[in-house]
């Protein structure tokens, strides 16, 4: 065996649909981070930080409004035929921005359409995402896979904005948002490689009108006790924790830290730390993942409190590793709950529900904390703000449903079989072993 063969998981080293999918991901999750850092200051260049907001939020309000539709459409068209156009399309709005600023014909209103047409794109890609990694993969390899597309993400989080600033210190804005969009052609080319296998979607799925399989979806998420909970905590996670955590961390830092050295210092440790926990995440042998899940939840929700625990710089940043490792964990093995317990052809629409929760909440939170860190004192709203997400994460974690969901069992580590004459211990008919399953069980327990 080579060193190569043991150092790459073995999703990696298998042909097949995973591979190219994750190389597109890698690369262009990349460009993701360098966009933000790039179209700040190109926007600075030539208005104010109103304009900046204005564009900012042209991107994310389409997202919020559209990723429920979005995952109606990738369980109806296809969830790679969906991927591809929203490459095909966020590769041309990238150009198409990258123009305007290298040839200084940029002006804010066009950045703010090219910001929405961006959103619309992503919208309809993150919920097809979610559904596609179990199309491309066995069902033993879907936790690693999930793990290595986190992992990707958190990789660029710190790689990403590193690579802007060089960027645009050697070029500029224009160039950096360039490399964004040759990522996205990149990423489309792979995508075009990938044949995933056939969705076993129930009988007349998709025959049923867009509204009907809007509803199903919902219906899916209500079955499950320990989906449906989840999703309160995690709302609460994003309307309370993290808008805390970008809105008043920097605010502390310069006030009572070092300023942006401190922050810097402790945004990196975070992602060090989401790194460290996808890399965990990769081998954990977790037989209950929700559970894991519901765990990592509750550490990940002290954040803002860890922020104005008043610490300092490197007790702050200490603790935020951990944090970040928790947020990997959560993320990972959520994901991974819903691609394994949610029929296959119904993961995109459940996943969408998830993504209009976490990204289309996050505003309000991002609008209030400023309002109410003045009523009550920066450190008290920091703590009061993870005391909520906190307590939502716990009741989600004490939630009977969320202890008894297991992976099917083609998920785990097989064992050799053991003949039922040396058990000595009559076969059972066939019916009662099919009956007897776990996944039959699983849908008892769903069903109390």
């Amino acid at each position: 065996m080579s060193a190569r063969s043991t150092v790459l998981p073995a999703s990696l080293r298998e042909a097949g649909p995973f591979r190219p999918l994750f190389a597109g991901q890698a690369l262009s999750l990349i460009g993701d981070r360098i966009t933000p850092v790039a179209i700040a200051f190109a926007v600075l260049a030539i208005g104010t930080a109103t304009d900046l907001g204005a564009v900012l939020a042209a991107g994310a309000i389409p997202f919020a409004l559209l990723s429920i539709v979005s995952g109606v459409v990738a369980d109806r068209a296809g969830r790679r035929e969906v991927m591809l156009a929203a490459d095909v399309v966020r590769a041309a709005v990238q150009a198409t921005t990258a123009a305007l600023l290298l040839t200084g014909a940029a002006r804010v209103w066009m950045l703010v359409v090219l910001s929405a047409c961006y959103g619309i794109a992503s919208a309809a890609f993150s919920p097809a995402m979610t559904g596609l990694i179990p199309q491309t993969v066995d069902a033993e390899r879907l936790q690693e896979a999930n793990a290595l597309i986190a992992l990707t993400r958190s990789v660029g989080n710190v790689v990403g904005p590193a690579l802007a600033g060089v960027i645009i210190a050697v070029s500029g804005s224009g160039e950096a948002i360039a490399v964004d969009a040759g990522t996205f052609v990149v990423s489309a080319l792979l995508l075009m490689r990938v044949r995933p296998r056939p969705i076993p979607a129930a009988a007349g799925d998709h025959d049923e009108p867009f509204l009907a399989q809007l509803r199903a979806g919902w219906r899916e998420v209500r079955a499950r006790r320990w989906l449906s909970r989840g999703l309160v905590a995690m709302s609460a996670y994003h309307v309370f924790v993290l808008p805390a955590v970008f809105v008043l961390g920097p605010a502390l830092a310069e006030r009572e830290l070092s300023g942006a050295s401190s922050w810097a210092t402790i945004v990196a440790c975070f992602g060090i730390g989401t790194i460290a926990g996808n890399v965990v995440a990769l081998r954990l042998p977790a037989r209950r993942p929700i559970l894991v899940a519901a765990m990592g939840l509750v550490v990940a929700s002290l954040q803002a409190a860890i922020i104005g625990s008043g610490f300092g710089t490197a007790g702050i940043a200490a603790l935020e590793l951990l944090a970040g490792a928790a947020v990997a964990l959560f993320f990972t093995f959520w994901d991974l709950s819903i691609q394994e317990q949610v029929p296959p052809g119904a993961v995109a629409r459940v996943s969408s529900y998830d993504f209009t929760i976490s990204v289309g909440l996050m505003p309000i939170g991002m609008a209030v904390a400023g309002p109410i860190a003045n009523a009550l004192g920066l450190q008290e709203t920091l703590l009061a703000m993870s005391a909520v997400g906190v307590a939502s994460a716990v009741l989600w974690l004490v939630t009977p449903a969320v202890r008894r969901v297991e992976r099917p069992a083609d998920a785990r580590p097989q064992q050799p079989p053991v003949a039922a004459a040396e058990l000595d211990v009559p076969e059972l008919p066939e019916e009662v072993v099919a009956y007897s399953s776990p996944t039959w069980r699983r849908i008892e327990t769903e069903s109390e």
